[in-house]
Formats: structure tokens, sequence, C-alpha cells
């Protein structure tokens, strides 16, 4: 039996694993299923259609799977789907999905969300990003693996963050980020590339340089995105170790689904 705290009510027809362990107070409603070795602390409620995978922890008043706030809701059927190794601090709140979109909200594995952070319904996040104290992300958002956001930084509904980007604290994100970009603001601009996020990762120091030329070309030349995409694409066939790194430079580009800003 799973190990629950005599004051947690989890409802008849929740499914816990026998190795999960559920705090004082806490609530579990009776449509969410929760794996191996998560911690569900104290006085969070868990509800909704979630699906919760392995060694997750919820610190205590965590809000998970609550219906979306959006007004066209209509208590249709949606999802919550959360991956393996997560982290959540208190006061974390994260919705289901809506049947305007796919219907479910996802976050990946080993993902770092700190306090107060919201995440809307139909986020689309990663693996192994970190999103920082008070992070507000409203619908719709998609979030590369690897990114970073910054405390107290909140991003417009349907942008995409792309993976291993860094974004500065109290930012206002208000269009797409692409990959490996580092910046800030208000609102937000794009200042260069991650570049100590990319060596923690493994990358090569050709890898960073020929990513810089990339980011040069695209924010410093003056060419047109059409024009710069194809000297990024040159890019490519000469420095084959960094091949895939600029197509998923290219590809972000190309399906920006609320422009990019260009100095």
């Amino acid at each position: 039996m799973a190990i629950i705290h005599r004051t947690a009510i989890v409802h008849e027809g929740a499914q816990l694993h026998e190795t999960v362990e559920v705090g004082a107070y806490a609530v579990i409603h009776a449509n969410v299923k929760i794996g191996a070795g998560t911690k569900v602390g104290e006085h969070c409620v868990i509800d909704g259609h979630t699906t919760i995978g392995e060694n997750n922890v919820f610190y205590r008043f965590c809000s998970i799977g609550g219906i979306p706030q959006d007004k066209k809701y209509n208590y249709e059927q949606t999802y919550l789907e959360i991956g393996n190794n997560n982290t959540f601090r208190e006061f974390v709140t994260v919705n289901t999905g809506t049947a305007q979109d796919m219907g479910v909200t996802r976050i990946g594995d080993d993902n770092w969300i700190m306090a107060y952070v919201h995440i809307a319904h139909d986020c689309q996040i990663g693996s192994h990003t970190i999103i920082a104290n008070t992070v507000q992300l409203a619908g719709h958002i998609h979030i590369g693996d690897w990114a970073i956001i910054g405390g107290m930084s909140a991003a417009h509904q349907f942008i995409h963050i792309g993976a291993h980007s860094m974004t500065g604290g109290m930012s206002s994100i208000r269009q797409d980020i692409p990959p490996f970009v580092l910046g800030a603001g208000q609102p937000y601009k794009p200042a260069g590339i991650n570049t100590e996020g990319l060596k923690r990762r493994g990358f090569s120091d050709n890898q960073i340089q020929v990513l810089r030329e990339a980011y040069k070309i695209i924010y410093l030349r003056q060419l047109s995105l059409e024009d710069a995409l194809v000297e990024i694409k040159k890019l490519q066939q000469v420095h084959t170790d960094t091949t895939e790194h600029l197509q998923l430079f290219i590809d972000f580009f190309e399906t920006a689904h609320r422009g990019i800003g260009r100095k």
C-alpha cells in the first residue's frame, strides 16, 4: 500500500503505486494515476485526468491538474501528463488542456519548477528545463529541452521557447525565442548564444563558435530572414558536427508561431 498520511484524502478510483508517499492534508482525486517513488507533499491537491510518472516530488501546497483558466472551457474531458523525476516547489499550479488545442498539457522528465510557477492549459514542456520562481506561462506555450527561464518572467500565450535557450529574470516574453539564444528584458531582447549552458552540456568549442556565427547571420548582418537562412544552410555543409543543431535553429525560424524579434 502507498504511504498515506492519516489526514490525507485519496478518492476511490485513484491509482497510486505502492511506493507513493502522500503527506498530511493532501487531496488526490479519482482520475489521478501516480507512478513509483513519487512524493506528494502536505496540502497538495492533485485532480483532473492526471497521469504522473515516477520519482516526482511535489512540495507543499501544489495545485496540479486543475481545470483550465479559460472562459471557453466547458468541462470537456481533458488531460495532464507528467513524466519522471520532476521537482515542483511550493504553490506551483498546473492546469489540464482544452478542447481547442490537443486537449492535454504535458511536462517531460527531469524538470526543475520553482515556487509559484503557473503552467497554463495546453503547455508542452520538454525535459531538463529550469523554470524559476513565479514564472507565469500562459496557455499553449511550447518549451524545448534544457531551456531556462529566469524568475518573475511572463510569457504570452502560444509562444515557443527553443531548446537550450536562457531567458533572464523579469522578462516579458511576447515573441518566440529561438534555440540556443540568451536574452532578457521588457520586452525580451536577444543578446547572444547561451555559451555557458552549452559548455555544461558538452557542446564542443567549434559547435559553439558555429552557433555564434549563425546568431550573427540572423541578428547582426541585416539580411532578410530568407537570405539569412540560406547562409546558415551553407554553414551546415561545412561544419558537419553542428548540422543537427543548425537544423534545429533553421526549423525554428521557419515555423515561428508569434514571430521572432530581431535587432
